[in-house]
């Protein structure tokens, strides 16, 4: 038996429920993702938004008629002409195929029952390019109001792009572009990044069968952490050169031509990205957890990461613990990934092997993440915008439909979170719709709705 914690009152057997805000498990028959257990199809939105949202501030909102479109994806069901739903999800397609992938993940959350009131919000490229903000005050404002949320997929460039691709008049004003995802994670404290590979049976993309890993990635700091500097200021340069000695070549380069990201690793946000996975491990009847890193040259920030995990480490003595550099880890997680099982590693480490992971399981089109807070968690697939692939209805879903089957798991909707993922396994393990990336020629929607008849 495998346990699971999700977000709700669900009562368990260690105990009455809880408050909706805090832990309570349940039991999970074995073999299923249990991805909750940490921390105690429609007209594409393209056509959606202009009649939602034509202006710039929620000021514009309220006088407005939503389409048909939008009023099927704003609700489930009415009452008295007040809009109702036992859960609000805020619906954030993003940039490229995040609309493909989020509508076909509609198909299937329609079908499996889910009470709930799917509110669209604006995010991504054409938001920064239109307003110099991918990430606006009122998509803020929606996340602090809902239950959880389903994302897409973002479109970023490098800081030079994006400034190009400004609208003239917000050129020269200071606005500086970053990830509207990393931002939603480090505003609303979403520490957790859960991914979740597994090998389905029968996927003609499994590196081998059976694998089954579960990547903890601390989401809010390391080199994610958005302090960085080009060109370099003066100051910093000196301030550099006067305490620290490696940095004397540096110094006598011409303040444009580098740039300095920092890496910054607290304590506490390692201590509780640990703890997460051990407790995982313990309540998951994990066998081991491998803490990755590069502790070895990055001794002032790795080397606390490590030190940390150890002592996390000593209040789990029944769950073996072992760690590796995150250069070695890459290598071995390919010789033998079964001698591996939840891993965890600081920012930056933690994405490159999710996606190493990810590849072993199929890649990337069933790779899903929660992004996980106290109080809100918000799901996505591990892939990007493809923006060559938008629109085409050719992408494969199965990792946003899986990152569903995490949202219920976080809403305490198990019951439905197992029906939908046994579904997906079911016609992975058929075989007899598969899109392009599984050799075959089946659509986006080909493949949701084979999924939505199997529950």
């Amino acid at each position: 038996m495998k346990i699971s914690f999700h977000k709700g009152g669900i009562p368990d057997a260690h105990g009455p429920p809880r408050s909706r805000n805090e832990w309570s498990p349940s039991v999970l028959p074995s073999g299923s993702l249990d991805l909750a257990s940490i921390l105690q199809a429609g007209t594409r939105l393209t056509q959606v938004h202009p009649s939602l949202y034509s202006g710039t501030s929620v000021a514009h909102l309220a006088p407005q008629a939503p389409s048909k479109a939008a009023a099927a994806l704003d609700c489930t069901s009415t009452h008295k002409g007040i809009r109702m739903g036992k859960y609000r999800i805020a619906w954030l397609p993003g940039d490229g195929i995040g609309i493909d992938v989020l509508n076909a993940t509609k198909i299937v959350l329609d079908r499996v029952g889910l009470d709930a009131r799917y509110i669209p919000g604006e995010i991504g490229w054409d938001f920064w390019c239109k307003e110099g903000d991918a990430f606006p005050q009122r998509t803020v404002d929606l996340l602090r109001n809902v239950d959880a949320a389903l994302f897409g997929a973002i479109t970023s460039k490098p800081a030079g792009a994006a400034q190009k691709e400004l609208a003239p008049s917000l050129q020269a004003k200071g606005l500086t572009y970053r990830s509207p995802i990393v931002r939603m994670r480090q505003m609303f404290d979403l520490y957790v990044c859960l991914r979740p590979c597994k090998a389905y049976p029968r996927n003609p993309l499994n590196y081998k069968e059976d694998i089954d890993l579960v990547v903890f990635r601390e989401n809010t700091e390391d080199l994610y952490a958005g302090v960085e500097f080009t060109p370099v200021p003066q100051e910093l340069s000196e301030l550099l050169a006067r305490l620290a000695k490696p940095f004397a070549p540096f110094s006598k380069v011409a303040l444009d031509q580098y740039a300095i990201s920092c890496k910054i690793n607290t304590r506490t946000g390692s201590e509780r990205i640990v703890r997460s996975a051990f407790d995982f491990a313990r309540k998951s009847k994990r066998k081991k957890v491998t803490i990755v890193h590069k502790a070895n040259v990055v001794r002032a920030t790795d080397g606390l990461f490590l030190e940390v995990a150890r002592e996390v480490a000593k209040q789990y003595p029944e769950i073996p613990m072992d760690d590796a550099n995150i250069d070695a880890m890459t290598m071995w997680l390919l010789k033998n990934p079964f001698s591996y099982d939840v891993l965890v590693a600081p920012n930056l480490y933690g994405d490159i092997i999710s996606d190493l992971c990810a590849q072993m399981v199929g890649g990337l089109g069933f790779g899903c993440s929660g992004n996980i807070g106290e109080k809100l968690a918000v799901f996505e697939p591990t892939h990007g915008s493809a923006p060559k692939y938008a629109g085409l209805n050719k992408v494969n879903p199965i990792a946003t439909i899986l990152a569903a089957k995490m949202m219920l798991d976080w809403l305490g909707e198990t019951q439905k979170g197992q029906s939908l993922e046994q579904a997906v396994a079911e016609v992975i393990k058929e075989g007899k719709v598969r899109t392009y990336d599984m050799g075959g020629s089946s659509t986006t929607t080909d493949m949701a709705q084979a999924i939505a008849a199997r529950l």
